[in-house]
């Protein structure tokens, strides 16, 4: 590689360790990086799973004062997303490339638009159960399915989780950013094993931007615990607002 193209990834992997921190959606910068660097889509898709995963776990650990403790509930969800991701990852190399980019523009669309109204969601569905637990099964059920989008595209899967997990946590911004880095990690490592498997990651390139990312990851981190909540869900909105027009443009034009 030239220094250029080292350049870029190194930066684009500091930048999606940042934005899967605070947000989720790092593919938006590492995905077009990878295809800058001259990559099939599909290679490019696995080479940025691959390497924006680690970030996901650093920024957990980095808020470890928010870690769930572990319980049967997190292992239902941690089990949840494995299975979710193999499957998706799965979908993902059983399509050409032209097809596993379309439903992304839309998918995300409505991840930002129930991130933004969960607060009112959850009240609405606090008043229809008049106290009773959130469903379990149909958080599980909206877990698989994001789950799957995460190990099919993953662009946008931590605004997806955000949004399915602040059904239940609408009010505390720091515990749903950590379960979602925590539950991103099972996702993203279930993909790339298969990814791995099948021998389609381009490893200069993605150990270039993994070590970016690492970093990024980190920091992202540590701004989920200084910023204010709000400050955080408009980041998560707007990024997610910004995602929907990008491959809309990109993928339906």
């Amino acid at each position: 590689m030239e220094w250029p193209v080292v350049c870029l990834l190194f930066i684009a992997g500091i930048a999606g360790g940042v934005i899967n921190a605070l947000a989720g959606g790092a593919t938006l910068v590492t995905f077009p990086v990878m295809l800058a660097a001259g990559m099939p889509p599909v290679v490019a898709n696995a080479s940025s799973a691959v390497a924006i995963a680690p970030g996901h776990l650093i920024a957990a650990f980095a808020d470890r004062e928010k870690l769930p403790a572990v319980g049967s509930h997190i292992a239902a969800l941690l089990a949840v997303t494995v299975i979710g991701g193999i499957v998706g990852a799965l979908l993902l190399l059983a399509l050409p490339d032209r097809l596993f980019v379309l439903p992304v523009p839309a998918l995300i669309g409505f991840a930002t638009a129930l991130f933004a109204f969960a607060p009112r969601i959850a009240a609405w569905s606090e008043a229809r159960r008049r106290g009773a637990e959130p469903s379990r099964r149909g958080g599980l059920i909206a877990l698989a399915g994001a789950s799957i989008y995460g190990g099919f595209f993953g662009a946008g899967l931590g605004i997806i989780l955000t949004a399915v997990l602040s059904l239940a946590e609408p009010n505390d911004v720091r515990k749903v950013k950590v379960l979602k880095n925590l539950l991103a990690t099972a996702v993203s490592l279930a993909a790339i094993v298969i990814f791995i498997l099948r021998g389609i990651v381009l490893w200069p390139q993605t150990l270039t931007m993994l070590l970016g990312a690492m970093i990024g990851g980190y920091a992202g981190g540590y701004l989920v615990r200084v910023l204010p909540a709000e400050a955080v869900r408009w980041f998560v909105i707007v990024s997610g607002a910004v995602m929907t027009v990008f491959y809309a443009q990109r993928y339906w034009s």
